[in-house]
């Protein structure tokens, strides 16, 4: 087996388990008293496409769905598992970093409040510029064309959820939201 994918297999192993609390919690929100939670397919359609996502990932840790592994690409491939490495890890640091505010929907608390410490001191969706750069380099480490065909597919659904989420808490936080908003970037430090 190639080297790349077996690092890109353990790695999906190791995040699978600090994953599973985090969707644990998620999943807990769902039946939580909350001010807010909108109705809309983005509440689901990302979500399902990061699934899709990580599912296509795992069949290309076994080479289904891949280009042929070319010794002339293993520089790209080698950075593509940077990137996937270092961002899978940040995602969970992100979600982490929400603590009790950490929700799978889009949605606000009755208790809610922005959070700006850890990633969130700098951009306002940490997690879901995670989850691009982990599709995306997921896919070019392990070559996949159909990781990158989802991904494609999925980053205009999570931009569109990132600013759904920015509208209700602006709608919920006014002053102190427009305050955060001016000092944080989108997804990118110094960014939007």
């Amino acid at each position: 087996m190639d080297p790349i994918n077996i690092i890109v297999g353990l790695n999906i192993i190791a995040t699978f388990g600090a994953n599973f609390s985090g969707a644990k919690k998620g999943l807990k929100s769902t039946v939580t008293e909350v001010r807010e939670r909108p109705v809309s397919y983005l509440q689901r359609w990302p979500l399902a496409m990061a699934t899709l996502a990580l599912a296509a990932l795992i069949f290309a840790v076994f080479g289904i769905g891949t280009l042929t592994y070319d010794p002339a690409y293993y520089n790209f491939r080698l950075a593509g598992l940077i990137v996937y490495l270092l961002f899978s890890w940040f995602q969970i640091y992100s979600y982490k970093s929400l603590g009790e505010y950490y929700a799978q929907d889009i949605l606000i608390f009755k208790n809610h409040q922005i959070v700006d410490k850890g990633p969130y001191r700098i951009i306002r969706h940490p997690h879901y510029m995670s989850q691009i750069l982990i599709d995306i380099a997921g896919g070019v480490a392990t070559l996949s064309y159909v990781v990158i065909v989802i991904a494609a597919v999925e980053i205009p659904l999570i931009i569109k959820r990132a600013l759904l989420e920015e509208k209700i808490l602006a709608k919920h936080f006014k002053d102190d939201f427009s305050s955060y908003k001016k000092r944080t970037g989108f997804m990118f430090p110094f960014v939007g």
